[in-house]
């Protein structure tokens, strides 16, 4: 990609966005950042520009605001827990598909990273509920004309210290990520190597489009 990123970011409330966001606004690649979510993502910066949408079912009204962008990190997500397929879906797959097409109408040069996990199922055919629906949701967005399309698939990320979104139990748990590297390499990273592998899979493209765990320690230069 020429030139610096403008990117849009989805999810910034929650503990992967604010990490992903965080990393955008420490970095001299990134020019511009649009955050787009239903409550106010806490930060302030001079590269910042924040919208609040009640509803991502219904975004033809943010059309105008997703122009002159040229990368989207799309870290919303839901819990597939006490949902039944049909729910899930529409919240996770539909959601994603409608921003994605949005940005492929407005700039064909976009780079969409989205945010799957680890164990999805891209045969869209096997036993676990969740992994079959993120599995169509990347098979979906690898269609779409858009530059590139990668799909990240994080497992244990290890929380930036600081921010304010860190889910509660991390706090227990933390301590444990020096020895969760050792034992399990290829399920292991941490928050600040997602966002800088998506910054750099932005700038210089990576040649797989399924971003494993030991791909965003690739990206991130680990």
């Amino acid at each position: 990609m020429k030139g610096k990123i403008r990117a849009i970011i989805t999810g910034a409330s929650g503990m992967v966005g604010e990490g992903v966001l965080h990393e955008c606004l420490k970095s001299d690649s990134v020019e511009s950042v649009l955050v787009v979510g239903r409550k106010h993502c806490g930060t302030t910066h001079p590269k910042l520009k924040e919208i609040l949408i009640p509803d991502f079912k219904d975004i033809s009204s943010l059309r105008e605001n997703l122009k002159g962008y040229n990368a989207c990190y799309f870290c919303l997500g839901v819990s597939s827990i006490g949902l039944t397929e049909e729910q899930y879906f529409d919240l996770s797959h539909r959601i994603t598909l409608d921003f994605a097409k949005i940005l492929s109408e407005l700039n064909q040069e976009t780079t969409f990273c989205y945010v799957s996990g680890s164990g999805t199922d891209s045969t869209e055919k096997g036993s676990v509920m969740w992994a079959r629906v993120k599995g169509k949701t990347e098979n979906d967005l690898m269609k779409l004309p858009l530059a590139q399309v990668f799909a990240f698939r994080p497992g244990y990320m290890q929380p930036t210290k600081g921010l304010k979104n860190t889910l509660k139990y991390y706090k227990y748990i933390s301590w444990t990520y020096p020895f969760l590297k050792g034992i399990f390499p290829g399920f292991v990273s941490s928050l600040e190597e997602v966002g800088i592998a998506m910054i750099r899979a932005t700038l210089q493209g990576y040649p797989k489009k399924i971003v494993e765990v030991k791909d965003i320690k690739v990206l991130a230069g680990s």
